[in-house]
């Protein structure tokens, strides 16, 4: 008969009954130019979460942060230039996420599709692709989309504004109908409050007042769905 010492047979049957520590939830932002370049709103967000004591996180994506002047998880897919309908067409998220795996999506996008002059249903459609693709990486994805901020570019543009607000309109409804129990979308409202006049640098991009407008948007719906995603 072999006697197991009382110490090591307690250690062995903690091994057994600890559990696992739980993994960091991973947050991918998606999105064009005001996500990533340099995006500085998600270092002001980040910060806020950790005051928050968020910090079982890691934010992740195929780009590197840009500074900003604070020590932040700043990986993202924030492209500029991008558009929704144009990474549907290249068919790039599916590639993007097999790299980042995250657990949540914070999806701000169409500046520049609208800035295109496309249609808000050719968006929505794209939206939806998006979607499918985000769930084909993760079934239960978390997703967050923003109703995306105005703009009046210095160098005109006639239907942007009527593009913007069309679209925003139409994203609470799309969200209602696209979400599901297993994977929820929830929508961020990143345009009430929002100033190109006083809030971007050049009528598009955020300056410092529109990053700490777009963190304070976005802190709430992302803290919720990071609780989400870790139960």
């Amino acid at each position: 008969m072999v006697f197991v010492k009382p110490i090591f047979a307690l250690s062995l049957l903690a091994g057994l009954v600890a559990p696992a520590l739980s993994a960091a939830v991973r947050i991918n932002a998606l999105g064009d130019s005001i996500t990533g370049s340099p995006g500085c709103w998600r270092a002001l967000l980040y910060q806020k979460l950790v005051e928050a004591n968020i910090t079982d996180i890691d934010f992740v994506g195929t780009l590197p942060g840009q500074g900003c002047g604070i020590d932040y998880d700043g990986e993202n897919d924030g492209h500029g230039g991008f558009l929704a309908t144009g990474i549907v067409a290249d068919n790039q998220l599916p590639g993007w996420l097999a790299v980042s795996q995250p657990d949540v999506v914070m999806m701000q996008l169409a500046t520049n599709d609208v800035w295109s002059n496309i249609a808000t249903a050719t968006i929505l459609d794209a939206f939806s692709t998006l979607v499918d693709q985000m769930r084909d990486s993760k079934s239960t994805m978390h997703i967050v989309v923003a109703q995306i901020t105005p703009m009046n570019p210095t160098d005109g543009c006639a239907t942007c504004e009527a593009g913007i607000i069309a679209l925003n309109d139409a994203i609470p409804a799309w969200a209602e109908e696209k979400s599901t129990t297993e994977s929820p979308i929830t929508v961020v409202d990143c345009y009430t409050g929002y100033d190109t006049a006083t809030d971007t640098y050049d009528g598009v991009h955020p300056n410092d007042s529109g990053n700490a407008k777009l963190a304070a948007a976005w802190f709430e719906p992302l803290s919720a769905a990071i609780a989400a995603a870790s139960s």
